[in-house]
């Protein structure tokens, strides 16, 4: 098999095995409540009992980690969701219709794409409200420009097909031609987009959270744990070493499939 042949890759498709355990079914992999404490010993070590340590209030870290990742990848994934419903949307109607159309919506896109991803994701928490729902619908927000774009060039190309033509021909609308035609034939560069912005979108999940603007504690999100453990890396690094190394685990993992993909073997 060619996966064999590749270590990266059959090392990358056991982290995100792993990670979609986590996701389903947490209790599997975690041997503590991630709210609870696990007795008093306080900032202990990474161990075979505790394989992350402990905290400040004598949580189980690794257990935390697991069950964060429901809620770091359910945002995450939300956002690239919605990303790429407002930006296919936008760049489906624009590349199809033309025209003022066109030209009005692709300079507002163009305006969106000009705003660093991060400070509109922050501009639409600050209008939400803090919250991993809020962070996701900025986080998606920001990639819907590149969306609508890539979206509208495949559309452009697609609209003058033969098939496209023969369509109107034999009395097809525009919507029935778009839904049947249009849209299965410009959505493959989409879906490799997509799995790439996944990886953005963990990023850019866990950074807000990081600064205070995702869930909220006790909720054990990803950049959540590596923000509390900036007190403690002194005396206790592992606190955001370990979660952040999770995240770039994961990351580069998603990526690399991503990559397979779209097709780069």
């Amino acid at each position: 098999m060619t996966i064999l042949r590749k270590p990266g890759l059959l090392i990358s498709a056991l982290v995100l095995l792993v990670t979609v355990v986590a996701m389903v079914a947490p209790q599997l992999l975690a041997p503590y409540d991630p709210y609870a404490s696990v007795g008093t010993a306080r900032l202990a070590p990474p161990s075979l009992e505790h394989l992350f340590g402990t905290d400040h209030l004598a949580r189980d870290v690794f257990s935390r980690v697991v069950y964060g990742a429901q809620l770091s990848l359910s945002a995450a994934a939300l956002a690239v969701v919605a990303g790429v419903l407002i930006g296919s949307i936008v760049g489906l109607v624009c590349g199809y219709v033309g025209g003022p159309v066109d030209l009005v919506a692709m300079r507002f896109v163009d305006v969106l794409i000009a705003i660093p991803g991060i400070l509109l994701a922050l501009i639409v928490v600050a209008s939400l409200g803090f919250g991993p729902l809020s962070v996701a619908l900025g986080v998606g927000l920001g990639t819907a420009g590149a969306f609508a774009r890539v979206m509208r060039a495949q559309v452009l190309r697609v609209r003058g097909e033969e098939y496209v033509e023969a369509a109107r021909t034999l009395g097809s609308r525009g919507p029935a031609i778009l839904v049947r035609h249009v849209l299965p034939n410009a959505a493959r560069p989409i879906i490799a987009m997509a799995s790439l912005e996944l990886a953005l979108a963990i990023l850019a999940v866990s950074a807000l959270s990081f600064l205070g603007f995702g869930a909220q504690p006790p909720a054990p999100e990803w950049g959540a744990l590596v923000s509390a453990g900036r007190d403690f890396v002194a005396t206790a690094p592992w606190l955001s070493l370990l979660p952040g190394a999770v995240i770039l685990a994961v990351v580069l993992s998603v990526n690399r499939i991503a990559r397979v993909i779209g097709g780069d073997r």
